[in-house]
C-alpha cells in the first residue's frame, strides 16, 4: 500500500476511534448510573467493560496518531505493542469483576429492579456497536494492523454483552427470573478471556 493511501486510511481509524471514545463515555455513565441505581450486575459489567473500551480506544488512537505524525518504524511497533497489552489486560480485568459480581449475587439471589435508562442505553448501543465494529474490522484490514483487528472483537464482546445484558433485563422483569441478571453477564466471560488471550500472543509476537 503507498504511504498516501495508507495515512489515509490511518486517519479514518484515528476518526472512528475518536467517535467510540465519545461514544463509550456516554455508555459509561449512564449505564454505570443504570446499573447501581437498579442493583443490577448485568448492567455494572456492561459498564465497566465500556470502560475499559474507553481505555484500549484511547491508547489505539495513541498508536494511530504517531503513525500517522511520522514517529519512527520502532516507536510504532512499541505503540502497537503497548495496545494490545492494554486490550489483553482489559479484557482480563472485566472478567475477573464480572465473574466476581455475578456469583455474588447468585449466591445471594439478588434480583435487580427495572432500569429504563438501561433499556434505552443498550437498545442504542445494538445500533452503535456494529457500525463501530465493521468500520474497526475494514480498516484492521486494510492496514494489516493486529491491534485494530482486537479493537473490532473487544467491541464484538461489548455487543454480545449488550444482548445477553438486555435478555436477561427482560427476562427478570417479564418472566420473573431473579437468576437470568447475573448469568447474562457471566456469559460473557468465557468469550472475553478468549479474545484477551489472543490479543496477549499478538502483542508477544510484535518485535521493534
Amino acid at each position: 500500500m503507498a504511504d498516501k493511501e495508507r495515512k489515509k486510511y490511518l486517519r479514518k481509524a484515528e476518526t472512528v476511534q475518536k467517535y467510540n471514545v465519545f461514544y463509550d463515555t456516554i455508555e459509561v455513565g449512564v449505564s454505570l448510573t443504570a446499573g447501581f441505581t437498579s442493583g443490577s450486575a448485568a448492567l455494572i459489567g456492561w459498564g465497566l467493560d465500556s470502560v475499559i473500551e474507553v481505555i484500549s480506544a484511547s491508547t489505539l488512537w495513541w498508536r494511530l496518531h504517531g503513525e500517522i505524525h511520522d514517529i519512527s518504524d520502532k516507536r510504532v511497533k512499541k505503540r502497537e505493542k503497548i495496545t494490545l497489552y492494554v486490550i489483553a489486560t482489559s479484557f482480563l480485568i472485566v472478567s475477573t469483576f464480572i465473574t466476581y459480581d455475578s456469583i455474588t449475587k447468585l449466591l445471594n439471589k439478588e434480583t435487580p429492579s427495572w432500569s429504563t435508562l438501561g433499556l434505552i442505553i443498550l437498545l442504542v448501543s445494538l445500533v452503535v456497536n456494529p457500525i463501530l465494529i465493521w468500520y474497526k474490522f475494514r480498516y484492521g484490514k486494510k492496514l494489516d494492523s493486529q491491534e485494530l483487528i482486537a479493537d473490532s472483537k473487544d467491541t464484538f464482546v461489548c455487543l454480545y454483552q449488550t444482548i445477553a445484558v438486555l435478555g436477561g433485563l427482560l427476562a427478570v422483569q417479564y418472566l420473573d427470573w431473579w437468576w437470568a441478571d447475573p448469568v447474562a453477564a457471566l456469559l460473557i466471560v468465557p468469550y472475553a478471556l478468549k479474545e484477551g488471550w489472543e490479543a496477549l500472543q499478538n502483542g508477544r509476537k510484535v518485535e521493534y
